[in-house]
């Protein structure tokens, strides 16, 4: 039942929820140490600005083909309703689960749908390095000071992408900007089997008087003569707007039911990642990893009693364990 969730949330937010072309953006600017616990006290005003209750606007669109021969896809818009909820806050560390509620043959269902991770001044980031595998990227003391990172993990809670950038407030607005990131497709494309298999681009988290937006500006990538070159171009502009009519109880339900399987889950994951290097799991285009399913299923078993909490967990560890392999290098 609950893969049948899955694929209908992914048809409703096809988006949701990591030698190159010139760089669109000037480099990230200095800041003066001054200024830098104000700074700080106002990055976590608006990373925690992102989490409650909204109503979510996906807008893609491919533009500007850079392969002689390739039509850049129509415009897609999707959307649909998502509550983000604050699961951890240690000060340098904060945790945003998002959750997405469907509402079917009458019915609420959630679905445990992406998490951010954003941390102060890190000493590496779990970046994707290729098809199936994220590695660490070690910050120089330069490089992180004054930064956060932002790491974005599946609904398994595997990794996605990892990124490291600042906050500013050029043109009287405030905004994270990532350097540039690469990511895996997600399932929108994965399905299709494009002529590219990753993204290239640089994102934006910025709040708005309603709510915040999630700005990515992609260049979608793939192999031609040995090499990655760029396909096309693509905007996306995911707006997530404070929205509190639909049934944001079931979201904190689903949570309160499967919370410390998730966290056992999420442990797992750094667990493996610092044993072996990162991570390295094979992924389906309609599921992210072959585990992916089977972890939702047993959180929905926890949440429906068909089975014990204790019982779903350590299945899930073992899957994990027996699905990832060391990371090469």
């Amino acid at each position: 039942m609950i893969q049948t969730f899955v694929r209908v949330a992914a048809a409703l937010l096809a988006s949701a929820a990591l030698a190159s072309p010139a760089l669109a953006h000037p480099p990230i600017a200095g800041q003066a140490p001054s200024g830098a616990q104000a700074s700080f006290e106002a990055d976590r005003a608006d990373i925690l600005a992102m989490a409650g209750d909204f109503k979510v606007r996906f807008d893609m669109q491919e533009a500007t083909s850079w392969r002689a021969g390739y039509e850049p896809l129509e415009r897609k818009l999707s959307g649909g309703h998502e509550s983000v909820r604050v699961i951890e806050d240690s000060g340098r560390k904060i945790v945003l689960q998002h959750l997405l509620v469907v509402e079917m043959g009458g019915e609420s269902h959630v679905i445990k749908h992406w998490r951010q991770d954003w941390e102060y001044e890190p000493e590496k980031v779990l970046v994707y390095s290729d098809t199936g595998e994220w590695t660490w990227q070690p910050l120089a003391p330069e490089a992180r000071r004054g930064r956060w990172s932002q790491t974005v993990y599946q609904v398994d809670d595997s990794p996605r992408y990892g990124s490291y950038g600042r906050f500013d407030g050029e043109g009287g607005t405030r905004r994270w900007q990532s350097e540039w990131t690469w990511r895996p497709l997600a399932r929108r494309d994965a399905v299709r089997n494009p002529v590219y298999d990753r993204y290239y681009g640089v994102n934006r988290h910025q709040t708005s008087p309603d709510g915040w937006i999630h700005w990515q500006d992609n260049i979608k990538m793939g192999q031609a003569g040995g090499a990655l070159q760029p396909v096309v171009q693509e905007y996306v502009l995911n707006t997530y707007t404070r929205f509190a009519d639909y049934d944001t109880q079931a979201a904190d339900d689903y949570w309160a039911a499967t919370q410390g399987f998730w966290s056992a889950v999420r442990a797992k994951w750094e667990e493996i990642a610092a044993a072996k290097g990162g991570i390295a799991i094979q992924e389906e285009a309609d599921t992210g990893t072959v585990i992916s399913g089977r972890l939702l299923e047993l959180a929905d078993e926890i949440r429906t009693g068909s089975q014990s909490e204790t019982a779903a967990t350590a299945e899930a560890l073992k899957l994990i364990d027996d699905n990832t392999t060391r990371v090469a290098g």
